[in-house]
């Protein structure tokens, strides 16, 4: 508690008191992160040129296919500023500060996941406008709530705001990623009557939105501790987190073989999950590159069970 209320009060008077560090792990992932933006782009330019069913139909078939990829280099990044300690490296200020533009090209990663996440919403925005529809405007929305519950992030690390709103945020993060996803493969297709039917992906969004209550319930820079039975709240968290993650294999492996990739991917993420448990107890503040990881492997399912990868 006193860890946090000196946290709190650092970030109130100075509002970039707590960096993180400038790592060449923290370069190379931000550079090939900043690929796969470039890369979005590229697809998008490719799926318009190649759709061929009209000029409007043709854009609007490439704003969705850049979008999808802005949402996973959305996600990635937020795995960055978590991983690397930058979390309140803007402090709370939201969502921009005098010199972000500065921060970004410093390689902030804090500061690029915001200018990222104005991207996302101002391509939705467009979305809406040249092809109004529940999907569209959803995603809009969705967009819009997991901005304000991303300042709400910035509290929780700060200590003034409940580990819910930290869970809430990647849960609708991965909503944001999904509905485009979606849209882009089931042209025309309602995403809540999709989501409603997908019990698979019901499976790993729990188990997403218990992975960022871990986060959040331990705070910033605050190692849960080796533990055999829980005995504070950051543990109890992370068993419900373990359970929910050991609930999702068990769900794949019941609904086999329809998503071979995504059990196997879940399995294997068991394992990372508990390697991250380690990094987090040896170096809470920045436990690495291993949460860029812990969140591909996340991304990777949800696109094995979209596509339905065999």
């Amino acid at each position: 508690m006193t860890g946090k209320i000196g946290v709190s009060a650092a970030v109130s008077q100075i509002p970039h008191a707590i960096e993180g560090e400038m790592t060449r792990v923290v370069r190379v992932v931000g550079g090939l992160i900043t690929g796969m933006l470039l890369a979005a782009v590229l697809a998008g330019l490719w799926r318009g040129v190649t759709s061929q069913q009209g000029l409007l139909t043709d854009v609007i078939n490439g704003l969705k296919a850049s979008e999808v990829g802005f949402a996973i280099v959305l996600i990635l990044l937020g795995s960055l500023v978590e991983g690397f300690g930058y979390g309140l490296s803007l402090g709370t200020r939201w969502p921009y500060t005098r010199n972000i533009a500065v921060l970004m090209v410093r390689g902030d990663p804090e500061a690029a996941h915001r200018m990222v996440a104005t991207l996302v919403g101002l391509v939705a925005l467009a979305l809406v406008i040249l092809s109004p529809s529940v999907t569209t405007i959803s995603g809009l929305s969705l967009i819009v709530v997991t901005a304000l519950f991303g300042m709400g992030t910035l509290y929780v690390l700060a200590g003034r705001a409940p580990a819910f709103v930290h869970g809430t945020h990647g849960l609708l993060a991965y909503g944001v990623f999904l509905i485009y996803l979606t849209a882009l493969v089931y042209p025309g297709l309602n995403f809540w009557t999709y989501l409603g039917a997908m019990s698979a992906l019901h499976a790993l969004l729990l188990a997403v939105f218990l992975g960022g209550m871990t986060t959040g319930q331990r705070g910033f820079g605050t190692a849960i501790g080796p533990f055999v039975k829980p005995q504070k709240a950051s543990q109890w968290t992370i068993a419900a987190h373990i359970s929910a993650a050991l609930l999702l294999v068990a769900t794949l492996g019941w609904m086999m073989p329809a998503y071979p990739v995504a059990f196997y991917l879940a399995v294997t993420q068991v394992g990372v999950g508990f390697l991250l448990s380690h990094a987090v107890n040896l170096k809470p503040k920045d436990p690495g590159v291993l949460v860029a990881f812990h969140q591909s492997m996340v991304l990777l399912m949800c696109l094995a069970i979209v596509l339905q990868w065999r």
